[in-house]
């Protein structure tokens, strides 16, 4: 059921490619050491630039962990599919390298998609049964993007199938073509359990959270509609920025809602997720909601820009009640500490509007299946209800959600359709009513000096309703919730207005500064491939 390619040429491609000897320095400055766990995209770049590495043999390092820690080992299964051709491609892109410092911002670096976003040479599933093997005309605009900026796609990533959206009680990281992803922090299955992890890998870009958090990509793409991206951010200790919808292309992407869905990186630093959130940002005619990225100072190709260890001095933030704990109080002294003013105020109220999701799916969902070739296993959600009935083993945990969302009449005109557009109009502007009267200040008056930067931890569900931007950042570690699960990361997340990821990766940038949280997974060390040395010239 599971296609997962390479397995068997890897072994040997892999291995040549890591026997190639390093040539000494020929400068003969000092001797030169790459380390590829916890590398961040920077000093992958230097390592390339320098001569130390090449993208075909940086592409090779990722594609033994994947084999040892992935496919083996702990048996992580982030990757549903993984490219057989990454390694022609860095090599091609080694080939086309220009002399000097190249300055295309990935140019050689490995990313893997969610299995959801769009590859003309590889399917994208959505982790189903119904979807496999289905292989798009072209890439997603955000796919050609990042081959646009240099990157290798090396894979793509398991999630929970269809974003979590196609029955109630799904284990996050759980799909009936990928079976369960585990969290690297606690790789083992539930005991006496169904087979589900120990420990959530939370979210369903699970498999994106996975592997960005087991060094077995540079960084990954992920994507949300509530939750999905913070989710796994926080269980993985990574960085997820969940953007405005709007700042990034939704074409390509297999959708829940285009109510809230949007793309957005997954890495290990602030700085690498901001280098991606840049790539991948911007106008694209065929989205409607990208087009506030034609306003000047609203979508950016470099957020780098705003990383600012200062961006706490002076900054006004507010903590709900309801997400006041030991490591928010824990976070509070840093923020304080850095000349933040935290205020912690009532908690959010409920939006109180029912949801909008069911019928955005099918609507949505059938637009995208109707763009796939005649060739594609399905064309409809009323094909992939069908395809799991057949299908042995497809409905472990059923799908009612897609049942109930194939079961309205998304016409113009009828009354499901006269229903869904009064509730996403009450929750649009209760969300946003909500989030902008804690934004306003005591004052209740947008613009002035008592506004609060950022709410902190608020939650996923009214930021993604009002389609508002949040970054989450390692917040440390909590106690164990039981004797079977050990500490199990945390995040912070920092949630803004429309747009103002620019100072939302600043405040979570001077955080990761002042803390330092992550720490890797001791479930996936550096292997011996994983170091590169080139000795002085002598």
């Amino acid at each position: 059921m599971l296609k997962r390619s390479p397995r068997v040429f890897a072994a040997v491609l892999i291995a040549v490619v890591l026997s190639i000897p390093i040539a000494a320095n020929p400068g003969g400055v000092g001797s030169a050491r790459f380390a590829l766990v916890e590398a961040t995209i920077p000093d992958m770049l230097k390592a390339i630039q320098t001569g130390l590495l090449t993208s075909e043999r940086l592409t090779a390092m990722y594609l033994a962990r994947i084999t040892a820690y992935d496919f083996n080992g702990p048996a992580l299964n982030a990757y549903l599919t993984v490219s057989d051709h990454a390694i022609a491609d860095a090599r091609a892109l080694d080939a086309a390298r220009p002399k000097g410092i190249e300055r295309l911002p990935l140019y050689g670096i490995p990313i893997v998609l969610k299995d959801n976003v769009d590859t003309f040479d590889m399917p994208t599933t959505a982790g189903s049964v119904a979807l496999n093997g289905s292989i798009p005309y072209d890439d997603a605009f955000i796919t050609k993007k990042l081959r646009a900026a240099g990157a290798v796609i090396l894979g793509k990533a398991t999630l929970t199938e269809f974003a979590n959206f196609l029955t109630n009680g799904m284990p996050a990281g759980y799909s009936s073509l990928g079976n369960y992803g585990f969290n690297p922090y606690d790789p083992r299955p539930l005991p006496g359990g169904d087979g589900r992890p120990v420990l959530s890998p939370s979210g369903s870009s699970s498999g994106s959270g996975i592997a960005a958090s087991a060094n077995l990509a540079a960084a990954a793409i992920g994507t949300e509609t509530s939750g999905s991206i913070l989710g796994p951010g926080g269980s993985n200790s990574l960085v997820g920025i969940k953007p405005t919808v709007g700042l990034v292309s939704r074409d390509g992407i297999i959708p829940i809602t285009a109510d809230q869905d949007t793309a957005g990186p997954l890495a290990r630093t602030v700085r690498d997720a901001a280098i991606v959130l840049g790539v991948i940002a911007g106008y694209d005619p065929v989205d409607a909601a990208t087009h506030a990225c034609l306003v000047p100072g609203t979508c950016f190709s470099d957020y780098t820009q705003f990383l600012d260890e200062d961006a706490l001095a002076g900054a006004r933030i507010a903590v709900p009640q309801s997400a006041i704990s030991p490591l928010v109080d824990e976070a509070i002294v840093v923020l304080r500490s850095k000349g933040a003013t935290v205020d912690v105020v009532p908690s959010l109220a409920g939006i109180g509007v029912p949801g909008i999701l069911n019928y955005g799916f099918k609507r949505d969902l059938n637009a995208y299946l109707a763009t796939l070739p005649p060739s594609a296993p399905v064309h409809s959600l009323a094909e992939i209800i069908a395809v799991n009935l057949a299908t042995p083993g497809a409905l472990k945990y059923g799908q009612t959600t897609a049942v109930a969302s194939q079961a309205l009449d998304i016409s113009p005109g009828s009354a499901d359709t006269a229903t869904y557009l009064a509730n996403y109009a009450a929750g649009i502007a209760s969300s946003r009513g909500i989030l902008d009267g804690v934004y306003d200040g005591p004052d209740n008056i947008m613009g002035t000096a008592d506004d609060y930067d950022a709410l902190l931890n608020p939650g996923a569900g009214t930021p993604a309703r009002a389609g508002y931007p949040s970054v989450i950042v390692p917040g440390g570690y909590l106690p164990p919730a039981d004797p079977v699960v050990g500490p199990r990361p945390s995040g912070i997340t920092f949630s803004g207005t429309a747009f103002s990821e620019p100072r939302l990766i600043g405040l979570a940038y001077a955080f990761e500064q002042a803390t330092k949280h992550r720490v890797p997974p001791a479930s996936t060390p550096p292997l011996a491939t994983d170091v590169v040395q080139r000795p002085a010239k002598k």
